[in-house]
């Protein structure tokens, strides 16, 4: 063999043992009534990496979280404040109160349609906890139900809530599965991983890029119920998304559908054409809660806000047997569309 080719071999095999290794590590379980996901990517730097230990410390993160702020858990910090008696302030922990405060701040930015005492409505109209029966409610016990729903039937006071009636229900399922991509996110950071893809639900957060600096895509999911399919494909940078719509639970009874989405002001499933409603934002508990809020508005009001408040924003509309999209300022900004 010509010995010039003997030495381009060698420095190939030289070269080729050389380069960097790069591998997706991935795994997922139960948490939050759902699954949640975890990808990172695995660069040289990060090669004495415990994959175990990661996982393990953010399973037991998510315990943690559900412990605080599940309704689903009778002894979870949240379910106790909702037991606990009018009058009497009911101290919480940071978390917690760190959720609470965004909650409450959310409920201002999208005047008040992202309620968190809504929890009563979600139960009578049967999409809640107790799994209560299909039925209709009356004017009457809408009427009632009043007295104990409202975010303005509480008070917080750094890490203290004190409610104004025995009744008064705080339900956080519309923000801590946000919060929990949030943590999971600072766990990752924490040991340097830079490059990564956080679900719970499909409430998600990204950053950097996967091998051979491919950007990690994210399928907007068409609002219909009888199949899936994909409605847009994007890339977000550094951000989370979140989507929001009322496609999937939902009942009918007379001919009337009823989204198990609830307009605080009406007291009422939402009756308008927005299908769904897809935020993007630096953090996946706001993205969670903006989601939300803004299809209970409607497409509007909602296109509104998001355009005031610079929130990147994707409106689906079901018009006709048509599904039409409407995009805020800022989504055109921060989201690159692939399809």
């Amino acid at each position: 063999m010509n010995k010039y080719v003997i030495v381009l071999i060698a420095l190939s095999f030289v070269l080729s043992c050389s380069r960097p290794s790069y591998e997706i590590v991935s795994f997922q379980g139960p948490t939050m009534g759902t699954l949640f996901q975890v990808k990172f990517v695995k660069t040289p730097e990060l090669q004495a990496l415990d994959k175990a230990k990661i996982e393990n410390e953010i399973v037991q993160l998510l315990v943690d979280i559900n412990q605080l702020m599940s309704t689903y858990i009778s002894d979870s910090e949240l379910s106790l404040l909702n037991k606990s008696p009018a009058e009497l302030p009911f101290s919480i922990s940071q978390e917690t109160a760190y959720v609470l405060q965004e909650a409450i701040r959310l409920h201002n930015v999208t005047q008040g349609a992202l309620d968190i005492t809504v929890g009563p409505l979600v139960n009578m109209w049967g999409f809640g906890p107790q799994q209560r029966p299909e039925t209709i409610p009356s004017s009457d016990s809408l009427e009632e139900i009043s007295e104990y729903v409202g975010i303005d039937k509480f008070t917080l006071s750094d890490n203290t809530v004190t409610k104004e009636h025995d009744m008064v229900y705080i339900d956080l399922s519309t923000i801590a599965k946000g919060y929990g991509v949030d943590k999971i996110a600072d766990v990752l950071e924490k040991y340097g991983i830079n490059n990564y893809l956080v679900d719970i639900g499909g409430e998600m957060r990204l950053a950097g890029q996967k091998p051979n600096d491919q950007d990690w895509r994210i399928a907007i999911e068409k609002p219909i119920t009888r199949e899936r399919a994909v409605q847009r494909l994007i890339t977000v940078g550094n951000n989370a998304i979140a989507t929001s719509g009322d496609y999937r639970n939902y009942f009918e009874e007379d001919g009337v559908r009823y989204s198990h989405l609830i307009d605080p002001k009406t007291k009422k499933p939402i009756q308008h054409n927005l299908a769904a409603v897809t935020v993007v934002a630096s953090s996946s508990m706001t993205a969670d809660g903006l989601a939300t809020g803004l299809i209970v508005l409607g497409k509007d009001k909602g296109l509104e806000i998001a355009n005031d408040n610079n929130i990147a924003a994707l409106f689906i509309v079901k018009e006709d047997d048509e599904f039409v999209e409407y995009r805020s300022l800022s989504f055109d900004e921060t989201v690159k569309v692939l399809n």
